[in-house]
């Protein structure tokens, strides 16, 4: 690696980009069992972001799955490139002064340390959108959980892969009690602080 050079310091600043968009950059980083509502939320969120007139982006676990992240598969390795590769980029977009929600379902703890590692503690919040394995499985928006259960997906989060509570999620939304509009004014709540630039 002693051949790459990074330039960051003759870029414009993050700060520089924050002041011309008029907000300040932010990684809204949401992760939960497949069927818990992260995409739902997040999907929400974004269009009431765009219609307050901010500049927000979103990267979905599916949607990276079938570009970027193309070939890779579910076995722990294979995740935690997943993760890192949607970090990153995440990462870039939030330089940038972006607005980035993140719904990926990052199962295991130590994923969720290598996001934070990646992004720091400062423009970035952790959101765990929860609902247990029993409700994502009677909701199967997608017909994973009657895939999962007749042995036709491998690796699948909650029942064959690992699925962890969080050590250190800054937002716990749980959509088995929350409505998607209480759910979505919740998380605004939390990122509306967030985002603002305090006039001198």
């Amino acid at each position: 690696m002693n051949h790459i050079y990074p330039e960051y310091e003759r870029q414009l600043s993050q700060a520089a980009k924050e002041e011309l968009l008029g907000q300040k950059g932010l990684v809204v980083w949401m992760y939960g069992l497949s069927g818990s509502g992260k995409s739902t939320i997040a999907n929400a969120a974004e269009k009431a972001l765009h219609n307050q007139g901010r500049l927000v982006t979103m990267l979905d676990g599916d949607n990276l799955r079938s570009g970027l992240n193309a070939g890779l598969g579910f076995s722990d390795e294979d995740r935690k490139e997943n993760i890192r590769r949607a970090a990153e980029v995440a990462k870039l977009l939030r330089h940038n002064g972006a607005i980035v929600l993140v719904s990926l379902i990052t199962p295991q703890n130590v994923f969720r340390k290598q996001v934070r590692d990646i992004l720091g503690d400062t423009h970035y919040l952790e959101v765990y959108v929860k609902a247990s394995f029993e409700t994502c499985q009677e909701r199967d928006v997608k017909g994973l959980y009657a895939k999962a259960k007749d042995g036709k997906v491998a690796n699948f989060s909650g029942k064959s892969s690992t699925f962890e509570d969080p050590d250190n999620a800054d937002l716990i939304i749980d959509t088995e009690s929350l409505s998607v509009e209480d759910s979505v004014g919740l998380l605004l709540k939390r990122v509306m602080p967030q985002i603002e630039i305090i006039s001198k």
